[in-house]
Parts: structure tokens; sequence; C-alpha cells
């Protein structure tokens, strides 16, 4: 081939004289290569000191109680309940998480608005571009090295594209992430429940505790002095060695049941404190009030129904079976073609260029062919997840009618088992009572009295553990059906409020669980002690205060009202030939005078009938109704139970 064209076309053509430029960005460049390169095995693990971790303490402990109301006065249910709704941390957690998933349901909505970028940018380079023009046919070059380029200009642009096949993607990860909040919120629910659970399960064993502590501190130091006792008349020769060590195992045995009955209840006082978000050791006094339970519940079909409706996890499996619906469009979506509209203005700072800024739009369309084949796959992971979904809430659904069962039948026997152990403590009680009507001061009779009386203590100790079983699993119903703490609406957040309105709508879901629940509204009648006849010598104010004390032990609220009821009693001396007695009549009278219930109950009196003596006998006496008291009052509603 002749190149000889081509070297007279070269000849004839001036060569362009090209000046490099400086690289200007050298000097920058190097100095942030060496400042990164000197960072580089610098970095060393530094401990925490001691008085970082003394701050966070300490800022910790002042941010887990800060901006909570004081407690003041006595706490009733619905207050502790309030209080740990409102101040509980595990319930804040869940709270965050709702909210976190709402906010992440805002991002995902934002992502199905159509984009508009903008883009701008600087650009240099050390040398011209260009080149030349080669013929296909014949390789000879026609044209000179020339440039259309700057070596530096300004780009910018603004680009509005809208995709259908991401918007059609983006609209059902927003219906999910909508969904997820339904969830967060159902979760929200599940802890607020189980907290209401466990603050009545707290509360009433630490109302248990505050009832019955004060008792077991005298009680535990007169057991000591008679160990004490009990070992002195042994040294002596007073007692019989086995006769004063089976004493003081009896005595020892009493001590060790006491404690152990002690400690499980003092420990409530710290769970509930933890509950409410209260700052352990604070000391805080329970609202004690006579609560009545409830009827067990007989319609188990309308129990199951409504925990199938209400049950936080199987709504929380509904939305999830919505989520997987929403996958499934999700994946049937993404087969179809892609249309995508844009359109934009530009603008280049070049000025080789005849327009430097212009207008430019279209439209494409594209699918992948290939993911056709996917159809098949993707029906059978449907299949197969809706599948699961159904079996995985069959499996739930009567996992919550089996507790709902088993929650009903445990409270059953729950409410039998306080009613035994009530039964038992005022039957323990007037043994105390007749035991220290009968002490003749002898250390035999002292240490057999206390004896009694510190099986009285124990035996109120399981009647109280026994109705807070029954208050637990009365609150396990409830939780087994799924009713809700709060209604939909709270106007205002303070303690106060709170506890209103948790009062209110727990009395009215309660109330279609537990048909009787209604009667807890009924006010609870006081009763006032009266002691009429005596013998000479006796003081009358000891023996009220005595008998006033034995009731109000038993849950009976005492006061004087208007519509007060009035236990009157009368004792006399009744004697035979073989013995002689002592009789108390007792007689609980209405404000309108009506006599509901007459009683006699008598005891052997011995020689000696003082105030003691008297005071014992009329706590036996005053014990013997205690249930009729209870059922006339109001203070008792539901019948015995069987198991």
């Amino acid at each position: 081939m002749n190149y000889g064209n081509v070297d007279m076309l070269n000849a004839s053509v001036p060569v362009m004289a090209v000046t490099p430029r400086r690289f200007r960005f050298a000097p920058l460049g190097v100095l942030v290569a060496a400042v990164i390169l000197s960072g580089c095995g610098t970095i060393k693990p530094t401990p925490l000191t001691q008085d970082e971790i003394t701050a966070r303490v300490n800022q910790d402990r002042a941010a887990m109680y800060q901006g909570q109301e004081a407690v003041t006065g006595t706490l009733t249910l619905s207050d502790a309940m309030a209080r740990a709704l409102k101040y509980n941390l595990d319930y804040r957690l869940k709270m965050m998480e709702t909210t976190l998933a709402r906010s992440q349901l805002d991002l995902s909505s934002q992502d199905m608005l159509p984009k508009l970028m903008t883009d701008a940018g600087y650009r240099w380079r050390n040398n011209d571009s260009g080149g030349t023009s080669v013929g296909i046919d014949d390789g000879v070059i026609s044209l000179r090295p020339s440039t259309s380029e700057e070596r530096e200009h300004y780009l910018a642009d603004a680009t509005f594209s809208w995709d259908v096949l991401d918007f059609g993607m983006s609209y059902f990860r927003a219906q999910q992430q909508a969904d997820e909040v339904n969830i967060a919120e159902e979760r929200r629910r599940k802890v607020l429940q189980n907290i209401v659970q466990e603050v009545r399960d707290a509360y009433w064993r630490a109302l248990g505790a505050q009832r019955l502590l004060k008792e077991t501190e005298p009680l535990a130091d007169q057991i000591a002095s008679a160990l004490a006792k009990t070992r002195e008349a042994e040294q002596a020769g007073i007692l019989p060695p086995i006769e004063g060590l089976e004493y003081q195992r009896a005595l020892l045995d009493a001590m060790t049941t006491l404690n152990q009955k002690r400690q499980q209840m003092q420990m409530a006082k710290s769970e509930l404190n933890a509950l409410m978000n209260v700052p352990p050791g604070s000391n805080i006094t329970l609202d004690d009030k006579p609560l009545p339970l409830a009827s067990v519940p007989q319609d188990m079909d309308k129990l199951e129904q409504m925990a199938l409706e209400r049950r936080p996890e199987l709504r929380e499996e509904d939305y999830k079976a919505r989520i997987d619906s929403y996958e499934t469009k999700r994946q049937i979506a993404s087969l179809l073609p892609n249309l995508n509209l844009f359109a934009g203005v530009n603008y280049d700072s070049n000025d080789y260029l005849y327009n430097d800024s212009w207008v430019q739009g279209g439209v494409g369309v594209s699918m992948n062919l290939f993911k056709l084949l996917s159809i098949p796959a993707i029906n059978n992971n449907n299949d197969a997840r809706r599948m699961t979904d159904d079996a995985r809430r069959m499996a739930l659904s009567m996992a919550v009618i089996t507790q709902v069962r088993v929650a009903t039948e445990r409270y059953k026997l729950a409410v039998y088992d306080f009613q035994i152990a009530d039964q038992s403590a005022q039957v323990d009680q007037r043994l105390a009572s007749i035991s220290r009507a009968g002490s003749d001061n002898s250390l035999t009779s002292d240490l057999e009295t206390l004896r009694t009386e510190a099986r009285s203590i124990v035996s109120r100790f399981q009647m109280a553990g026994s109705y807070a079983e029954a208050q637990a699993a009365y609150g396990r119903v409830l939780n087994s059906v799924g009713i809700d703490l709060l209604p939909d609406q709270v106007q205002q957040t303070d303690v106060a409020s709170l506890s209103n309105a948790i009062a209110s709508s727990l009395r009215r879901e309660e109330q279609t669980v537990f048909a009787s629940v209604a009667l807890k509204s009924a006010p609870v009648q006081a009763v006032r002690v009266e002691v009429g006849r005596l013998p000479g010598g006796a003081d009358r104010a000891a023996i009220t205060r005595s008998v006033s004390q034995v009731l109000t032990a038993n849950q009976i609220e005492m006061g004087e009202t208007p519509q007060s009821l009035r236990l009157r009693m009368q004792f006399k001396t009744v004697s035979s030939s073989t013995a002689r007695k002592g009789q108390w009549t007792m007689d609980v009278i209405d404000s309108d005078d009506n006599v509901r219930l007459s009683r006699q109950y008598q005891s052997y009196l011995p020689d000696d009938a003082s105030t003691r003596t008297l005071s014992a006998l009329a706590q036996a006496a005053a014990l013997s109704v205690t249930d009729d008291i209870q059922r006339i009052s109001g203070a008792r509603t539901a019948p015995l139970a069987r198991p």
C-alpha cells in the first residue's frame, strides 16, 4: 500500500503545540496520603477509666427515675398498674420499638415517590482529549488531530425519572411495613398484658406481707424467749429432757416455717417496686381493702371465642399472613415488564460545544425473560408459605384454647384452695384464742399457747399466699382471653388519670369474662363491735379492741358510719353439774335495726375469768361467725368452689 499521500497530508498539516498544564492537585493528594499512612498502626485499645464508668453509672441511675411522680398515700391495684404502664422500662422499650416501626413505614412510603436526581461536577485533565478519523476501507487518516473538549469544564444536570416496576415493589414493601407496625403494636399489647399479670401477682403477695409482717416480729421475739426459757427449764430439771426437746423442736419448726413464709412475702415488695420502676428500698403502702373473688366462669365457648379474636399472638399471625400475601404479589409483579420514564435538563461549560445546555427525555421498556422460568418455583414457594401460615395459626389457636381452659381450671382450684386455707386459718386462730383463754401462766401452758399462736400466724401466711395465688390465677384467665388494660383513648397521662382509666377499663372488660365481677362495685359495709353484758371487773374497751383486731385480720372492714353493721356481743356464765362454761351471744344488726344473724358460742370457762380470758373467748366467738359477717357485709360474693 502506498502511503505517500499520507506523508504529504501530514506534512501539510501544522502540528498544534500543546503545553501540558501542571497537575494542580498533586500536593494536596500527597498530603492526604501522608496523613492516612501516618495514622495506620497507631490506634491502640484504650480501656474505660473508673471515672468514666462511675459517670455512666450515675447518669443511668438518675435517668432511670427521672421525671417520675412521687409515690404519695396508699397505692391501689390500679395505681400500681398505672405506674407500671407509665414508668416500666420494658414497656418503654416496646413503645420505642413501635415508634421505630412507624418511622420505618414513613421511610418505605417515601420510596414510592418518583426520583429527581441532580448532579454537578468539575472535570480536569492534564492534556487535551482528541482524535483523528481513519477510513474504514483504506485506513487512510482523513482528519488532523483535533479536540472538542476543554481541559477544564463544569457539568450539571437534573433528571426526573419514574420506574413503574420500582414503584410496584416499593408499594408492596410499604404495605408489608405497615403490617410490621401492626405487629409491633400487638407485641406491645402482649408485653402490657404480661406486666399487668406480674403487677397483680406481686401486688397481692406484697399486700399479704404488709398485713402480716408486723405481727411476726413480736411473735419471733416471743419464740426466741420461749426457747431460752425451755433450755433453762430443761437444765434445771423442771421439764423432762424429752418433753423439753420436743417443745424446742416444735418452736424451732414454727420459727423456720414462719421465716420461710415471711421471706417469700417480703420478696414480693421488691418485685412490685421493680415493676413500677420505683427505687429499691422505697417504703410504699398498699391499699388494704377486701376484694372478693369472682365466681368461676362457666361459658367456656364464649371465652374461647373471645381469646381467638383478642389474643395478640393470633392477631400477629394474621398480620404475618397478610405480609406473606404481599410478598406473593411482589414476586409476581417482578415478572412483569418494566416501564421507565425520564426527563431532565443538562448544562456543560465546555466552550467547544455548540449547545451548552439542553433538555432530554425518553422512555424505556425492559423485561428479564429468563425470570419467567421461575414461575413454577414462585408458585410452589407461595403455596408452601400459605400452608405453613395456616398450620402455625391452627397450632397456636389450639394452644390458646388450651390455655383458656387450663387457666379457668386453675382459677377454680385456686379459689377452692383459698377457701380451705381461709377456714384453716380461722380454726387455728380460734385454737390460739382458746389456748390463750385457758393458759394458767405455767411454762408448759405458755409454750403450748405460743405454739398455737405460731401455727395461727403460719396459717394466715398460707391463707394470704393462697389468696395471692387465686388473684394470680384470676389474672391468668384475663390474660388468656387477651383483654386490654386501657381504653382506646386516654385523655391525660398522669398517674391518677391513668389509674382511673385502668380501673374503669378493667372493670368493664372483666365483666365480659366473670359474670359476678360487677358485684365488686357494690360498696362493702363496715362493721363496728358493741360489747354489752360482761362480768364485773372486765375491761369492755380491751375486749372490743381484741374483737375488732381479729375481724380486721380476716379482711372485714371496721368503721362507724350510718350504714355500718353492728356486731353486738353479750356474755353470760352457764353452769352445770359437770362444768362451768362461758357463753357469748352474737347478733349482727343492720342500719335499719334488723337482726341479720344471731349465734351463740360456748366454751369452758377457767376459774379465773379475767379480761385476758374473756378477750380470747370473744375472739374465738367472733371467728366462728366470720364467714357469715363477710357474706352479709358484701366482702365475699363468690360461692364455695368445688375442686
